[in-house]
């Protein structure tokens, strides 16, 4: 569903990325996995077209969507939780979720879709006249991926879901983005430090280091993997 080609991008004179190849197929998950600085989020932000390619490809569907800009990403399916919940804090719950439902093909199917995330997430269906910023983290970060869902995405990329939560709240996350997949299957693009969550759920893994694709293979290859585990990952 998407492939990624000797991307290389960066921010200003600053190059991130050094020709990374990475693929995730239709109905799997799939994590990016490495250590702060890595470039994992600035691969996400490229993929998206937040940030200009250098050079390389994206292929999403099997067309080139390299230089498409995120608004029509969108529009194709393509969806993208980022980082730090970027919630609108002021606005109810509803209202933040009714944001993702603004391109044409959404907005049809507005009221399913509400449907589907409040089934995910039920918590929010009783929470949602209320505030956005008023709720725990763990609840902000359930909006931030409802939020998304309201886009009806084919291929959804989170970056680092369960950052600053709880540890059981990080199990809630990692056990919604598996029924994201198994029950409404999702395509899944995973950007996260926790390793060992993100082993646990992913289909296939990638490993990051200095912009570059160190390692990769099935959650299995990757544990078994001492010399991996020790020098990227941290476990």
């Amino acid at each position: 569903m998407l492939r990624v080609e000797k991307l290389e991008s960066g921010y200003g004179p600053m190059q991130v990325l050094w020709g990374p190849d990475l693929q995730v197929k239709s109905g799997t998950i799939t994590s990016l996995l490495g250590p702060n600085g890595a470039g994992k989020s600035t691969l996400l932000l490229t993929i998206l077209g937040a940030v200009r390619p250098l050079s390389g490809k994206v292929f999403y569907e099997e067309k080139d969507v390299t230089l498409v800009p995120p608004h029509r990403k969108v529009e194709l399916g393509l969806v993208m939780v980022p980082e730090g919940k970027h919630l609108f804090r002021e606005m109810t719950v509803y209202e933040n979720l009714l944001m993702g439902a603004y391109r044409k093909g959404a907005h049809e199917e507005r009221d399913e879709n509400l449907e589907l995330v409040f089934s995910m997430f039920p918590i929010l269906a009783e929470r949602r006249t209320q505030r956005a910023g008023s709720l725990s983290g763990g609840q902000q970060q359930m909006v931030t991926i409802g939020r998304a869902l309201m886009a009806k995405p084919n291929l959804i990329m989170m970056d680092e879901p369960s950052q600053g939560l709880a540890p059981k709240l990080v199990m809630e996350i990692f056990e919604t983005i598996e029924k994201l997949k198994d029950e409404i299957g999702l395509t899944i693009l995973l950007v996260e430090q926790n390793a060992s969550a993100s082993l646990e759920a992913a289909d296939y893994v990638y490993v990051m280091h200095e912009g570059v694709i160190k390692a990769e293979g099935t959650p299995g290859e990757i544990k078994e993997s001492h010399e991996i585990k020790e020098a990227y990952l941290g476990i």
